[in-house]
């Protein structure tokens, strides 16, 4: 079955910079496009980046746009999620997703 494992969230001040993986497994990971997506405390779920299957592709919310890139390994079935210059309101559990599926998550505390 579909599996996605998100790691590398953590707590970090502003401005500082983490880099989110997410391992997937029980599908063809190089056929799908993959996303990030996360969920603030208080607020509903919200898109954050998009990649297309080859990695050719990619989209980014205003709120991230500029700070944030996302990228794939496809052939170590691996999503990535670069966030720099980091924000409080960035505060979210991360997740990745294909469709309808997503991991557990990591969270991301940005506080000094």
């Amino acid at each position: 079955q579909v599996q996605l494992v998100e790691s590398g969230g953590g707590l970090v001040q502003p401005g500082g910079s983490l880099r989110l993986s997410c391992a997937a497994s029980g599908f063809t990971f190089s056929s799908h496009y993959m996303k990030w997506v996360r969920l603030a405390p208080g607020k509903g779920l919200e898109w954050v980046s998009s990649i297309s299957s080859d990695g050719s592709i990619t989209s980014y919310a205003d709120s991230v746009k500029g700070r944030f890139t996302i990228s794939r390994d496809n052939a170590k079935n691996t999503l990535y999620l670069q966030m720099n210059s980091l924000k409080s309101e960035d505060t979210a559990v991360y997740y990745c997703a294909r469709d309808t599926y997503r991991g557990q998550g990591t969270q991301v505390t940005v506080s000094s």
